[in-house]
């Protein structure tokens, strides 16, 4: 990963200049006139832009932050400005990138460097021939007075983690099935003083958590029900915030058979997982005094002669019974044991994060997070705060109680679809009859995982829900 750092000194060899300026002052920089001239001639029309300039062998380039007045879009637009500035370094073969903010622009410096450092990700571990592709830059140095240390360690922390989800989901379930899962995030949880117990398939058996063992009966590998916790000396929660991730390590849709060109990219299924198990170690790593759990229930979904069917009725964890009525609705099955599993805690809050549905992807895109909540509108609004500062947005879809009525069967308790409407809002329907606490859903679904690239976000797995999440931990520790 790229090594961010501050520093006030001479520029080391090989390196990019880039000035962030909110207006062009001829004074502000040490460059000969007819440079001054021409960045003038350029400067009253710039804005969210680059001017580039000629400076020895060195590539510089002044950059205008946009004149938006919303705080939000103009650190979102300085982002993307940085992952623009890291495809140029790539380019050129740069090593070194120094942010010159002259006017102490702190948050869009900051933001800019972020762009760099996660448009910057490269996944390349089965490339035979990846140090030829590997990116060239190594450090970006911050010269802007007014940042300190701790903020340049906690966006580092911050990108370390969302590089580590983004390598979790890009993996291929043939090396991350359940147990390489739980393998993984032990060792992670062990560098980070995050205590972890992994619950085994006997273990499960005889809590009886019905949605999680029945969707692993195809399975040739074990379920395992992962339990993460940070709990610092100095919290300021009494009730620990509680994040479920869905763990599904591969989605073949079970007996109701996805087709293959939907089934090519469904390593992605566990995109919650990863992102939930990522924020608690960026949690961890920047000493939030937040106490927070972290519930993951894992497995995979296959066909098989012993797989679910739809038709089954099945008994989850709390009691209630469900008619499966679509194998290829697993993800919610899961879940809903592990929130039910969260009730023994008391949490102020509970998220859960899950690639659940196609419809929040086709109602939304890849363009945010479908979300909805029960209980928790002062948390919802923080979530909301969250996503607009790190550009994850939160698209907020109803919860209305005519909804309870599409997930109502004639044989069970409930049954695991609603019909196809209103998709989205039926499956958090279906979660939320199992919690009893303030409780927000989100659905990843379409901004997980990008098969063309997109700024910053880069393609293929995005780690989205990491930034997010970690911001909204912010917010509750303040």
């Amino acid at each position: 990963m790229i090594h961010l750092k501050k520093e006030l000194q001479s520029p080391p060899p090989s390196t990019a200049n880039i000035y962030i300026l909110n207006e062009w002052e001829p004074s502000q920089l040490s460059f000969s006139n007819d440079v001054i001239q021409f960045i003038a001639s350029k400067s009253e029309t710039k804005s969210d832009e680059f001017i580039e300039v000629i400076n020895l062998d060195q590539y510089t380039a002044i950059y205008f932050c946009s004149k938006d007045t919303d705080a939000s879009r103009r650190i979102e637009k300085c982002r993307k400005a940085g992952d623009k500035l890291q495809q140029k370094s790539l380019e050129l073969k740069i090593k070194n990138t120094i942010i010159h903010s002259v006017d102490l622009l702190k948050d869009e410096t900051l933001a800019f460097a972020e762009g760099i450092m996660l448009g910057a990700y490269q996944f390349f571990p089965f490339k035979t021939d990846k140090i030829k592709k590997q990116h060239t830059l190594e450090t970006i140095i911050l010269q802007n007075a007014a940042i300190g240390q701790m903020e340049i360690d906690r966006l580092t922390n911050t990108v370390k983690s969302v590089y580590q989800c983004r390598d979790l989901v890009n993996l291929p379930v043939n090396h991350l099935n359940t147990i390489k899962l739980a393998e993984k995030l032990t060792e992670m949880a062990n560098l980070c003083k995050i205590r972890i117990e992994v619950l085994n398939k006997k273990q499960i058996e005889s809590l009886r958590m019905g949605g999680l063992l029945s969707v692993n009966l195809g399975s040739v590998d074990p379920p395992v029900f992962i339990i993460m916790e940070f709990k610092p000396k100095r919290a300021v929660n009494k009730q620990p915030l509680v994040l479920i991730g869905k763990g599904i390590t591969y989605d073949t849709g079970g007996l109701n058979l996805k087709t293959g060109n939907f089934m090519d990219d469904m390593k992605l299924d566990m995109g919650g997982a990863a992102a939930v198990a990522t924020t608690l170690q960026t949690i961890a790593l920047n000493n939030i005094p937040l106490h927070t759990i972290v519930l993951i229930p894992a497995t995979d979904n296959r066909p098989d002669g012993n797989a679910m069917a739809s038709g089954d009725v099945i008994t989850m964890y709390d009691g209630t019974t469900v008619e499966v009525l679509n194998t290829d609705a697993e993800g919610r099955l899961i879940l809903a044991d592990a929130l039910a599993w969260a009730k023994q805690y008391n949490p102020m809050l509970v998220v859960d994060m899950a690639t659940l549905t196609g419809a929040a992807a086709r109602a939304i895109g890849s363009h945010g997070i479908v979300s909805m909540h029960q209980r928790a509108a002062q948390f919802m609004e923080f979530m909301k705060l969250a996503g607009e500062q790190t550009g994850e947005r939160i698209a907020e879809f109803p919860f209305w109680e005519e909804y309870d009525e599409q997930i109502n069967s004639e044989i069970a308790d409930l049954k695991n679809i609603g019909g196809p409407e209103g998709g989205a809002i039926t499956a958090g329907k279906f979660l939320a009859h199992f919690t009893d606490y303030p409780y927000i859903h989100m659905d990843i679904a379409g901004p997980v995982f990008l098969n063309k690239r997109d700024s910053y976000r880069g393609s293929g797995a995005t780690g989205v829900g990491v930034r997010i999440l970690s911001r909204m931990a912010e917010l509750l520790a303040q």
